[in-house]
């Protein structure tokens, strides 16, 4: 087994722009020809539903791993969730990965109709549904037959201590969000990169002896090109108003040749264990060839 510091690479995009059918294919083809491991989508109101966007792009493809990034667990209730995931398991031939989280946007309540629960109970939820996926497979079966024998790898994604105790607990996959303390409710906000590695080595503490079964993953909002100074924008239309290298070391984004981002990505890995990225969508193209680069 790969130490967390060697690990294989492996890359996702996040795919959320509403578009046609077949664009949705056709876009899917594409994570699939640029060499992408793993495609993902979102859970937000306001973008394509999960569940059927995942169906079409199993369909579209024939490799490439298809993912949830993430599932807010507030919204679904466990058992029937988890029968959800293992139809489209089947029918995607065991392609599926799971990615959970505890929810963290107070409009997407507001726009369902739900009430705004405390994240303690929103954690306590995530944990529920965690637990029925992990249920034996003898009980499982009942009502959710998955492709993959010990059912699919699970991403749980979060910042706070307890989401990152269940995830050291539990989680094929880790997912750091890169953000910073915010009041419960109000979105998210990139946090800079001592705070990030402090969570990072938080959770490689819990971890013990799992660290090397366990892959540590982030988010790529930007691939910028080499000299980029001054205001960005991240995907959460905050205003990052830092110099080159400041924005140089944030996790969320790579600045520089395709050569000179796989050698910040070999680094991370040796100093973080960071070995699994997920770009998002309008990022697609333009970190394919720190793709080609590193392999």
């Amino acid at each position: 087994m790969a130490s967390v510091h060697d690990r294989p690479f492996r890359f996702g995009v996040c795919v959320f722009l509403p578009t046609t059918r077949a664009e949705w294919m056709a876009k899917a083809r594409r994570a699939e020809e640029l060499g992408y491991d793993v495609i993902s989508v979102s859970d937000h109101l306001g973008m394509p539903a999960p569940i059927p966007t995942l169906l079409l792009a199993a369909e579209a493809t024939r490799r490439i791993r298809i993912g949830t990034l993430v599932l807010n667990t507030s919204l679904y209730n466990p058992t029937v969730l988890a029968r959800d995931i293992a139809t489209v398991d089947r029918y995607s031939g065991g392609r599926v990965e799971l990615g959970l989280g505890a929810g963290y946007d107070r409009a997407q309540f507001d726009a369902a109709g739900l009430p705004w629960i405390d994240a303690a109970e929103r954690v306590s939820q995530l944990e529920r549904t965690i637990a029925e996926f992990r249920r034996p497979r003898t009980e499982l079966d009942r009502y959710a037959r998955f492709e993959q024998p010990s059912g699919p790898p699970i991403l749980v994604a979060g910042r706070g201590d307890r989401v990152l105790r269940l995830a050291a607990r539990y989680a094929d996959i880790i997912a750091f969000t890169g953000t910073t303390r915010v009041r419960d409710g109000d979105g998210l906000k990139l946090g800079d990169p001592t705070e990030i590695s402090n969570r990072i080595a938080v959770v490689r503490e819990l971890l013990g002896d799992r660290i090397d079964s366990v892959e540590l993953s982030i988010p790529i909002h930007r691939v910028l090109p080499s000299g980029t100074t001054g205001a960005v924008t991240d995907v959460w239309q905050n205003i990052l108003d830092l110099g080159a290298s400041e924005l140089a070391e944030l996790p969320a984004l790579l600045i520089g040749t395709a050569e000179e981002c796989a050698d910040v990505l070999r680094e991370r890995r040796k100093t973080l264990g960071l070995s699994y990225y997920t770009v998002l969508e309008p990022e697609m193209e333009a970190f394919a060839p720190i793709i080609a680069a590193l392999r």
